[in-house]
């Protein structure tokens, strides 16, 4: 990706020019000292005169008022704010006209701000004042007094907390009074110029130390740049969050949110004093200290996927090439190109109108529907449908170019999703709460309504980043969510009325992405690259999780990579200095799925002896567990050496019930309640209170034979039998109870347990010996 300058010839305003700002993706006005108003055409290249102003106005900040509201139009779109250096803020029509101007600051106003609502305007001066005004320029309250001008100041996201500069440090100060102010020192020089993004939360500086930095909302620094000639003039958030350009003397850089550069341009401008994007984030102005206005815009950026290259060669046009055969195709559009994904074998675009899909099969004939708003902020792709979101809501298409879905949650800003906080898959989409950063909101795709009884997912920690995994059935979808403390969780989205079992399966993990085609999930946790090659293994047993992961050094891929995709057997990463990394990872893993998941199991025995892998046979475990196969599961534990697990999976096929069996390998997973729910539908009481005697849950065991009024003497039996063997005396107030006048008589119990077998074995004796011929037959076959 690169810039691509333009610059008149001549210049256009007579004195330096200190402001520009958009109106639409066309049209820009610029202010100057020379005390002129203009207007930039950029479709016929026309530059007009707006208004000359007094000669005692010396503009410092222009800041148009914004022209939508959570996906509403606003009415005042048609007015900007204007702060000069007589310390006054003047509300300016279109059309040039001063509809009010307001003694703001002692010496010059420095800057002015609508936050993104537009519901308050805030000044900060040279004064050292920041003050806070309601729309129509009244006074609402000061909100800090320091001794040094404010150089800059910038909303947060949602319009709750105000980043200002004080000399050298940076200053984050809530509107709630008694909320604690953050401060702390971020240049070794005088901080000139901030911007805050409201789509990725991250923070710009800019200072006379000659560096610009990019910090979180909690002030820690994540990039630094090296010294600049000149010290930083400007620095500007694009409106979606992904790159940012700053401007010093002779100089406009365009970089990556995460602060190396994509390019850089010397033009001969002097100092840029402001820079400003357009809506839709495919231009830049910057205002420059010779009195030319320099207009850029993005150019040479790529997409890829598999064995194609997407190349936006020109505003309007993109170049396919395919690297197998160098094949070369040209797409021309109508309008400008704003956004674009390539994923899955669909390349979908979209311009300020129309969204094009093209299949990789055919560039010849897209299909083409008009977008009911304008400017497209996120694209996200699934294997069946993909996601736009724009400023009005979040909508699901088909590749058809039907409307799916459009899901919505109370409190949804759309404009501030992006990539970490939405995920898609075939059956669901899960949005991050920005509200609340620890809700998790998931929807069916197909209705577009909230899964299961609608209530979201709820973590105990703040969420950074979620992602959905991509195969398999809609049943089986499960989560992976990475929270502030940099630990990995996942969990099931469909969750038939139990509550979340949110697992931990990582920790330091700086980035993640699922593979496009089965359910592996890479990424990069402290220090090393890891693949888990069956994640789910954490649901079926615990213990097997470690032996399903692949590690290797990450020590190649930087401290703060990036995966950007995770296709077939190829894993991209973006190092921190911006290049490009791709890491193998071997196909065993996804064969092995797929082989699973049409139940090929002697396909996945095979496979795995021939690969002779310690990490294949525990993913097929944890597989033919999770799909109750115990002929296979035994098979697969005995070659990892799991000896107790072969034994127990031994007396699961040996139960004489199908509901045992269930409630056993419901254990096996840890799954107490579930097994006990089973065996008591099935009126296997004494199953039920058995599975507690072994585990040692005694309280639950005696509740069950008090409630069900059988086997209190098995439960007492038992008790007083651990109890002796490790020589201890009763002390729990319900066994001894209940001892008083119960008889322990082991003979009868062990007759009434020969007789609750008996009358499970009678259920079914059919089976008993289906199931006995069945195993043989089986044990014989994998012996061979």
């Amino acid at each position: 990706m690169r810039l691509k300058t333009s610059l008149l010839k001549d210049r256009t305003h007579r004195e330096l020019v200190s402001c520009v700002g958009w109106t639409t993706a066309d049209e820009l006005y610029s202010c100057s000292e020379d005390h002129q108003i203009l207007r930039w055409n950029l479709l016929n290249g026309e530059t007009s005169v707006v208004v000359n102003m007094q000669d005692d106005i010396y503009p410092t900040d222009l800041h148009w008022f914004p022209k939508t509201s959570s996906g509403k139009k606003q009415a005042l779109a048609e007015i900007f704010v204007l702060t000069s250096t007589d310390g006054k803020f003047h509300l300016v029509s279109k059309t040039g006209r001063i509809e009010k101007s307001v003694e703001a600051h002692r010496g010059a106003v420095l800057a002015g701000h609508w936050n993104y609502d537009g519901t308050a305007l805030i000044t900060a001066g040279e004064d050292g004042q920041i003050k806070i005004w309601s729309k129509s320029g009244m006074l609402r309250s000061t909100l800090a007094q320091q001794g040094s001008p404010v150089y800059s100041v910038a909303w947060a996201p949602d319009s709750d907390r105000v980043l200002y500069t004080s000399g050298k440090q940076l200053i984050i100060k809530p509107l709630q009074p008694s909320s604690k102010v953050l401060q702390w020192k971020a240049h070794d020089g005088v901080i000139l110029k901030v911007d805050w993004n409201s789509v990725n939360d991250l923070i710009l500086s800019g200072a006379e130390d000659c560096r610009f930095k990019v910090w979180d909302s909690y002030g820690r620094l994540l990039y630094v740049s090296s010294s600049h000639d000149y010290p930083i003039t400007s620095v500007s958030w694009a409106p979606d969050g992904e790159v940012f350009a700053v401007g010093s003397f002779n100089t406009l850089r365009l970089c990556d949110k995460t602060g190396w550069s994509y390019a850089l341009e010397k033009p001969n401008t002097g100092s840029v004093f402001a820079v400003a994007w357009s809506a839709d984030g495919t231009q830049l102005a910057g205002a420059c200290g010779n009195g030319h206005v320099i207009f850029a815009h993005l150019v040479e950026q790529r997409w890829e996927w598999k064995n194609f290259q997407i190349t936006l060669i020109k505003k309007r046009t993109m170049q396919v090439r395919n690297v197998l055969n160098d094949a070369v195709d040209v797409l021309e559009f109508r309008d400008r190109v704003i956004k674009a994904s390539f994923a899955h074998s669909h390349l979908v675009v979209t311009t300020s109108l129309q969204c094009y899909i093209y299949s990789v099969k055919n560039w010849n004939t897209p299909l083409i529907f008009d977008l009911k708003e304008g400017t497209v902020s996120l694209i996200l792709q699934a294997d069946r449908h993909f996601l736009l979101v724009d400023g009005g809501g979040v909508y699901v298409f088909s590749y058809e170019g039907r409307l799916v879905s459009s899901p919505k949650f109370p409190g949804m800003r759309a404009d501030i999703l992006n990539a970490q906080s939405v995920s898609l898959s075939n059956d669901t989409l899960a949005l991050r709460d920005k509200t609340d950063e620890k809700v998790i909101f998931l929807f069916d795709v197909q209705t577009g309504k909230a899964l299961g009884d609608g209530k979201p997912l709820t973590h105990k920690l703040e969420v950074v980043e979620i992602a959905l995994d991509q195969s398999g059935p809609a049943s089986d979808r499960k989560i992976a969510l990475v929270d502030k403390n940099r630990d990995l969780y996942l969990t099931s989205v469909r969750r038939l009325g139990r509550e979340h079992s949110i697992i931990k399966i990582g920790t330091m993990v700086q980035t993640m992405a699922w593979n496009d085609a089965a359910n592996l999930l890479s990424g990069v946790q402290d220090g090393q690259f890891t693949v888990w090659c069956y994640p789910s293994a954490v649901f079926v047993d615990k213990d097997l999780l470690p032996k399903t992961l692949t590690t290797k050094d990450g020590s190649e891929f930087s401290s703060t990579p990036h995966i950007l995709s995770y296709v077939g057997t190829q894993v991209t990463v973006r190092r921190a200095d911006g290049s490009l990394m791709h890491s193998c990872v071997s196909p065993y893993p996804a064969i092995l799925h797929e082989y699973a998941s049409t139940a090929r199991w002697e396909d996945a025995l095979r496979l795995c002896r021939f690969a002779k892998d310690q990490t294949l046979w525990a993913c097929l475990a944890g597989m033919a567990m999770g799909s109750r196969e115990l002929a296979m599961a035994e098979v697969a534990y005995a070659a990892i050496g799991e000896v107790d697990k072969v034994q127990y999976i031994n007396s699961i096929k040996e139960l004489p019930s199908k509901e045992s069996s269930l409630a056993h390998m419901l254990l096996f997973s840890g799954h107490v309640q579930e097994a006990e729910a089973t065996l008591l539908q099935a009126g296997l009481v004494y199953q039920a209170i058995q599975v507690h005697i072994n585990l040692y849950n005694w309280d639950r065991a005696l509740e069950l034979a008090v409630k069900h009024k059988t086997h209190v003497d098995t439960v007492l039996a038992y008790r007083q039998k651990f109890l002796q063997d490790f020589g201890k005396k009763e002390s729990n107030k319900r066994f001894l109870q209940y001892s008083e006048g119960v008889e322990v008589d082991w003979e009868k119990i062990q007759a009434k347990i020969e007789m609750e077998l008996g009358k499970e074995r009678e259920i079914c004796p059919s089976k008993i010996k289906i199931l006995q011929t069945k195993k043989k037959h089986q044990s014989n076959s994998l012996l061979n």
